[in-house]
């Protein structure tokens, strides 16, 4: 987190395989009749139905009363309102306040009036000669501008860490904004031995500024492609690429005009549209894919992201910080459960093991993996970084009493679905990626599911375990789209909850991207994050899995496939959530 404060005070983001007829229609055939648009040139189906509804499920019309709209920047097309979002006004107030962050308090045209690295420094309060394990340390970060001037407000985006890489060992430190320029950060010393600070700038308030104004723009910074294939002229079969996109918002087209077929889903109400195929009709989508990506920036803007102002280590006090054993403990013994708060830090790395103080981590092998999943059926949804987990596991609990397997499912290795199952003790993992908009590699729309409409296929009880995670593909559009997407998957987990309390579900938040610019900022994933959090802490039975921190402390490089390290101690948690001792 980045908390901001002034005058020291706090300113107050998969059913069971099953064969291809899976009771669900993609255009809604089989259940519920298509969508009618007219043209100006004739009528015809115009918006299909992703994903059809079971039979039975009933729509009730509600007429609302005229809601309050959202303000929007002058760089987007369209008005949202919270109900558009599915939410309360009041709670979007609450987000906002949340998501609040502070920024320049003029506009900046000039490139050395931003926040410059080379400039900017940290420095150690009252260092010490020495220290016992469980004190903490206070930092204190001074922004400047590439004038060496002293900059007046705050909103810059920087990321602390305490380090030791021969004892593989880190801990995060949460920078609090004061809004004048400084910033401090308080670090916990969680082992015995040396240890070094170390800053680094992401963005300077200014790029913050940038990543604010287009997030919520109808620019459409990723593009995504619709493949059509249908029957052609003398028993041929034929093809088309064309571009497709989300729409949302009455003005939200990022095509104008009568251009493009639309495919809405009839519960979550997600509209994707694609440019029309000159030579197949709009049913005869048949894969996804991703397209381009297209930078909205203007030339000042460019230099303001290059990589020698991006991302960049700070200087400071480089002091080795020795720290003494302690008699007494830190850590906690808790076991994990649902409802549990996540503290900062939330844990610490030591010779590669993550030491959790949210609840008592489990250090297990693959032999106790297998028993603690044994009678389980594993539901794990979301993009790769979830899959990652699904490989692990795959890879980690075959062993002499266990032996999980995939199962061929005839799809691409890494868009999914995926299966693999261990008989003898009846474990079954699934993993599938959630629906547009996706950035993956070619791959059947039909298997690109919303989650919150899994979620409603699943029956739940104590051997069910779902899992999921929704961030790093949604970095792409709008925050108002995002809060929309997690309203529904509140309402069917919830649901889910209600029907079969022993469920076990966990919610993994955003991993640290390693990618720092207009399209894939670690700002927008630590966003997204606090929007999910804030949505789901009233929903007892949720587990909040916090892995920001994980990804963003390890003290080797950042990436948004953590290496195997990272991961292993992630299941581990993830499993002792699951089996808590």
């Amino acid at each position: 987190m980045h908390r901001e404060e002034t005058c020291g005070l706090p300113t107050d983001q998969v059913p069971d395989y099953c064969p291809p007829d899976l009771g669900s229609s993609f255009f809604g055939v089989e259940h519920g009749k298509p969508e009618l648009t007219t043209t100006g040139r004739k009528s015809e189906v115009r918006a299909l139905s992703l994903w059809g509804l079971n039979a039975g499920i009933q729509i009730r019309i509600i007429q609302p009363t005229k809601p309050k709209q959202v303000p929007r920047n002058n760089h987007s097309s369209s008005t949202i309102s919270a109900l558009d979002m599915g939410i309360s006004e009041e709670e979007w107030e609450r987000l906002q306040k949340v998501l609040d962050w502070s920024g320049p308090d003029q506009e900046i045209t000039q490139l050395d009036q931003s926040t410059s690295p080379v400039h900017s420094t940290f420095s150690i309060v009252g260092l010490k000669e020495s220290y016992k394990v469980g004190e903490k340390i206070s930092v204190t970060i001074t922004a400047r501008d590439h004038n060496k001037n002293l900059k007046r407000y705050g909103g810059d985006f920087f990321q602390a860490k305490l380090f030791n890489s021969k004892l593989k060992a880190s801990v995060y430190g949460e920078v609090v904004d004061h809004r004048n320029g400084t910033y401090s950060v308080a670090l916990l010393l969680p082992w015995e031995g040396q240890a070094q600070v170390h800053v680094r700038l992401e963005h300077s308030s200014e790029v913050v500024q940038i990543l604010k104004k287009y997030r919520e723009s109808s620019f459409p910074r990723s593009h995504y492609n619709g493949h059509y294939e249908g029957p052609g002229p003398n028993k041929t079969r034929i093809s088309e690429i064309v571009q497709c996109n989300l729409k949302w918002g009455a003005d939200g087209s990022w095509k104008k005009g009568d251009c493009c077929c639309e495919y809405k889903d009839v519960k979550t109400g997600t509209v994707w549209q694609c440019e029309r195929p000159k030579k197949l009709s709009c049913d005869n989508l048949v894969y996804h894919s991703f397209g381009g990506l297209e930078s909205p920036l203007n030339h000042f803007e460019e230099q303001l992201f290059t990589k020698k102002l991006t991302n960049v280590t700070i200087t400071g006090d480089k002091e080795i910080i020795n720290v003494l054993p302690n008699t007494t403990t830190i850590g906690t013994k808790e076991r994990c459960i649902a409802g549990m708060t996540t503290p900062i830090p939330a844990g610490f790395y030591l010779k590669d093991v993550w030491n959790s103080f949210v609840c008592n981590t489990q250090q297990i092998n693959s032999s106790q993996m297998g028993n603690c999943l044994k009678n389980k059926i594993v539901y794990l949804m979301g993009d790769s970084t979830t899959r990652q987990w699904f490989e692990f596991l795959e890879g980690t609990v075959p062993g002499k009493l266990f032996s999980l397997k995939r199962m061929d499912l005839h799809n691409p290795r890494t868009g999914g679905p995926l299966m693999a199952v261990e008989m003898k003790n009846n474990i079954i993992v699934h993993w599938r990626a959630h629906g547009v908009p996706l950035r993956f590699s070619k791959m059947p729309i039909t298997d690109l599911h919303y989650i919150s409409n899994d979620i409603d296929e699943i029956a739940g009880g104590p051997h069910a375990v779902v899992a999921f995670t929704i961030f790093a593909h949604q970095v792409f559009h709008p925050l108002t789209f995002y809060v929309h997407e997690v309203a529904k998957i509140r309402q069917s987990v919830v649901a889910l909850l209600r029907r079969a309390p022993e469920t076990t579900v966990i919610i993994k938040s955003g991993n640290t991207a390693g990618m720092k610019d207009i399209f894939r900022s670690d700002w927008y994933t630590m966003q997204l994050n606090t929007v999910m959090q804030e949505m789901i802490r009233d929903i007892d039975g949720v587990i909040y899995f916090d892995v920001w921190q994980m990804t963003s402390c390890h003290y080797l490089s950042e990436h948004i496939h953590p290496g195997p390290v990272v991961v292993a101690n992630e299941v581990k948690m993830f499993l002792s959530y699951i089996c808590p001792v």
